[in-house]
């Protein structure tokens, strides 16, 4: 057994360089390729993570404005809605008051030519009034002389 334990005695004693040399290998490893490389994929993840916060705030930006410009959109077109009807009211009460306008021409028309008729007609009543006594006595000599002739 002491043959053994002297065996690997000798195995350690001659591997002693290689197990230095293996952990000098991996200290250089952590502090030449890990070291950086563990820094720098922080890095990269810290970018990665502020470009996406940097992108998920610029598409909150651009939602807010598309909801603003939208609501503009619909404040604009109501009150395009409003000015038409405005127009609308102001068009509908010009063409009314021209209705009036025209209505009233008529009926001052109308009064006008029922107010000479009725002159015409009383002026026409009074020159038949005037004649009627001359056209009886008309009649009356024209009927006279026929019924004197005719009772010889």
């Amino acid at each position: 057994m002491e043959e053994i334990f002297q065996q690997i005695g000798t195995l350690l004693l001659g591997a002693t360089p290689t197990i230095l040399l293996f952990v000098a290998l991996v200290l250089a490893y952590q502090f030449l390729v890990q070291g950086p490389l563990s820094r720098a994929l922080v890095e990269r993840r810290a970018r990665t993570e502020g470009a996406m916060e940097n992108a998920h705030k610029a598409i909150g930006d651009a939602e807010a404005r598309a909801a603003e410009y939208a609501e503009k959109l619909r404040h604009a077109r109501a009150e395009i809605f409003r000015m038409r009807e405005a127009r609308d009211k102001q068009r509908n009460a010009e063409r009314e008051a021209a209705v009036d306008a025209a209505r009233k021409a008529a009926g001052a028309k109308v009064s006008k030519a029922r107010d000479e008729i009725d002159a015409e007609a009383e002026s026409a009543k009074q020159a038949i009034q005037a004649s009627a006594g001359d056209l009886a006595n008309q009649v009356v000599q024209a009927v006279l002389p026929l019924a004197a002739g005719s009772s010889h």
